[in-house]
């Protein structure tokens, strides 16, 4: 949009955060910080069995315990009928949301919601649990994806049909859906390779590992209007599911976002709001609920584990002339995973003619899957980029070689669909290549291994209101909870607009009631879709601060220019006027015409796919099997940074979770179904000591959909370091392993049994 080469003032620097003193003083409030007078506290009791009918529950014992004022259950909310599951054509399944925020009929995994209580203090809470009495028949029941596909395997819904496949079954069973795709004539391709790599690769379920629990308040009045506070990534996808749950309209409820301590796609569901709003409701007075860690696990969504299969084949050059993929996903207790997501990254990094990939979304007793930045993508690289260094290997083709040569660039053809335009894929392994990085020398038992990836990136509804204040400074108000430092670039492209400085613009995140409806903060979307909100917002203000001062110097307005924060003569041919600056311009509001505000709403298209490629040093200790990372750069293609320390950001923290994901994270059940590390002891997350630091290398290709060129990239970085992690481990020791994660002790265990 004419902004490639331009040099700015304010995007591409690295201004203070607008956020930045609250929460390093502790000064934000988060969801669990709101309070009102009189409320009460909210507990749910979770059910301990792993699949289980619910014969009956009693809540007489709890209802009269002093001090509880209110108990709830499924009972309390309306059923959903199957025809009406859905809002709009939106993915998800409000049926199964409200059947996940309290059991009905039977609870499908250890930790499932099956009542709730409200008291007047937490401890009463906890002892009103106790009393209440669930009568379950417990079930057989299924952990691992591969398990629960086999015909004979225990039932999770009767009325579950694979979706995608032809006929239509007449049997329900856990598979939910089966995704095909692909392009050319793979069987072609395979016969054209010279070498054929195919393998089997499986990842455990993870969780997004948030600092900060689910928390809400909510508080509903007497005319049944509703309030509610919470930690989310958006507060209208709040508003619309519990509406949704509750049977209510939209309008009944007024949700005003928390600062958000985490997220990373792991709080774009629900699962308070609806309880609490039931419990409000019954007794009359605010309700408050927080999570404690071990419900965190137990009761919301990580992503998925699964298996990947992997054929590819190529010519002894290294073109790759064939690749195929299936891949099974654990969608938990309800089909939600992203395989197909999954699916349609697997081979998006490079140029193949020949293209099938099958996935399969599969219910197991597990909680319900949730997204976790750049959901499903992952997985399937994990495999194809293992898979990938394998074939370098029997080449004898650097694996940075192998990847340039069928690098996607623009114009290629994408297995999901698109023909690329502008993308950096092919800038990112060259940039890789050219890094000190890889030609520095390594040691003994120490290896280097690279991976590259692949994301989306989205668009979609975003709306801004920009006000112009009578000192000449700004409130830019937006509709996304800031969980990677929109707030900062949404303000920035504001300033660059407008001509003034960033710090005199305040970026604040409005509720549900005072701005309009903006789709919620996933899918690296804030700073490009609504980005362009802001920016047509700015151009709004400046159009009519134009009008303004054409009027005053009694002109057209196309003679008057917006430049460097003034409005000037657009030559000299319409006259010798003086500039006159957005503050002079506020300043006279009241005498031009009243407030000046401009406003940004639209459904944003044409989001850059994100690709990076990194490289990653490790040293194996051969008799503990402890990996330790010793080096690691990343390469992203990041359109154009507008505040080049929060990408920086963004890529660090993404690749710490994918190493996490490699190494250490996995959920553990026994042999009943139930999770047996449901907390951060054992559940083990990398801590600071654990990582160098990390190089974040940004290409800057920019997006020519976008006014400043941004792409999303918050999700990419995490999508190659799980295989980037592998290859390295493999260049050390020799062993290369295909199932994740890579602990010591399986690490271990290949290395003494020769793997």
């Amino acid at each position: 949009m004419g902004n490639e080469s331009k040099t700015f003032k304010v995007v591409g620097h690295r201004p203070v955060r607008p956020d930045g003193v609250g929460k390093v003083t502790g000064r934000d409030r988060f969801g669990a910080d709101y309070s009102l007078p009189g409320m009460l506290v909210g507990k749910v009791l979770r059910s301990p069995h792993a699949h289980a009918r619910i014969k009956s529950i009693n809540v007489d014992k709890a209802l009269a315990l002093p001090g509880v004022k209110a108990v709830a259950s499924s009972a309390d909310l309306p059923e959903i009928p199957p025809e009406q599951a859905y809002i709009g054509e939106g993915p998800l399944n409000m049926r199964d949301m409200a059947h996940n925020c309290l059991a009905r009929g039977k609870v499908l995994y250890d930790g499932h919601a099956v009542a709730a209580v409200a008291a007047t203090s937490a401890s009463i809470a906890e002892e009103a649990l106790s009393l209440i009495e669930v009568d379950y028949e417990v079930l057989p029941h299924v952990i691992e994806v591969e398990a629960a596909m086999a015909a004979d395997a225990p039932l999770l819904h009767d009325d579950l049909f694979t979706k995608g496949v032809k006929p239509a079954p007449d049997k329900p069973s856990n598979v939910a859906k089966r995704v095909d795709l692909g392009i050319g004539n793979v069987e072609d391709g395979f016969a054209r390779a010279d070498e054929v790599i195919e393998r089997k690769y499986s990842t455990q379920a993870i969780h997004q590992g948030y600092i900060e629990p689910q928390a809400t308040l909510v508080n509903v009045a007497e005319d049944g209007q509703i309030q509610i506070w919470s930690s989310s990534q958006g507060q209208f996808m709040v508003r619309a599911y519990t509406a949704k749950i509750l049977g209510i309209e939209n309008s009944q409820i007024r949700v005003t976002p928390a600062e958000i301590g985490g997220g990373f796609g792991g709080k774009t569901v629900i699962y308070l709001e609806p309880v609490a709003a039931v419990l409000s409701r019954k007794s009359g007075r605010p309700v408050k609920m927080v999570m404690t860690r071990d419900e965190v696990f137990r009761g919301t969504g990580p992503t998925s584990g699964g298996t990947v299969e992997v054929k590819i084949g190529a010519t002894k050059d290294g073109r790759i002339t064939a690749a195929e993929a299936v891949l099974k996903f654990q969608g938990g207790a309800f089909p939600a995973s992203p395989v197909q997501q999954g699916c349609m990254a697997a081979y998006a990094p490079y140029d193949i003619e020949n293209v099938r990939v099958i996935g399969f979304d599969v219910a197991t007793n597990r909680p319900r899957v949730a997204a976790y930045r750049a959901p499903g993508a992952p997985i399937s690289a994990f495999a194809v980029e293992s898979a990938l260094d394998e074939l370098a290997k029997k080449l004898g083709v650097d694996p940075l070689d192998l990847r340039e040569m069928n690098s996607a660039k623009q114009g290629t053809q994408a297995a999901y669909g698109p023909k690329f335009q502008e993308i950096g894929m092919l800038e990112t392994v060259q940039a890789a290549k050219a890094h000190e990085h890889y030609k520095t020398p390594l040691g003994p038992n120490q290896g280097r291994g690279v991976a590259s990836g692949f994301w989306f990136n989205i668009g979609g509804e975003s709306c801004a209101d920009l006000h112009i204040n009578e000192d000449g400074t700004a409130v830019l108000v937006s509709g996304n909870p800031d969980i990677g430092g929109s707030r900062a670039s949404l303000a920035m492209m504001a300033a660059e607009e407008l001509g003034i400085e960033v710090e005199k613009i305040r970026p604040i995140v409005g509720d549900t009631s005072s701005i309009g409806f903006t789709f919620l903060t996933g899918g690296s979307r804030v700073t490009f879709a609504t980005g362009m909100a802001v920016v047509e917002a700015a151009r709004d203000a400046i159009r009519d601060m134009r009008e303004r001062v054409a009027k005053i110097w009694d002109i057209p307005v196309d003679a008057v220019v917006w430049e460097d924060g003034h409005a000037r003569p657009a030559s000299s041919n319409a006259g010798d006027f003086e500039p006159m600056s957005l503050a002079e311009i506020a300043a006279m509001a009241p005498k031009t015409g009243g407030p000046i505000n401009g406003h940004g709403a639209l459904n944003a298209q044409g989001a850059g796919p994100g690709f990076a490629t990194h490289i990653c040093d490790v040293e194996v200790d051969r008799e503990t099997g402890h990996v330790t990372i010793l080096r690691y750069t990343a390469v992203q293609d990041v359109g154009r940074a507008i505040h080049p320390s929060y990408v920086e950001g963004q890529i660090q923290g993404g690749v710490v979770q994918g190493i996490g994901w490699a190494l250490n994270e996995e959920y553990i059940y026994n042999e009943d179904g139930q999770l047996e590390n449901a907390g951060f002891l054992d559940y083990r997350v990398p801590v600071a000591s654990d990582m160098p630091m990390i190089d974040a290398v940004m290409v800057e290709v920019p997006n020519p959909k976008h006014p400043y060129g941004v792409r999303g990239v918050g999700e990419v970085p995490i999508v190659p370091p799980m295989a980037a992690v592998a290859n390295a481990i493999e260049s050390a020791v020799g062993t290369r392993m295909a199932d994740l994660p890579m602990s010591p002790p399986r690490l271990l265990h290949a290395l003494d049994n020769g793997a």
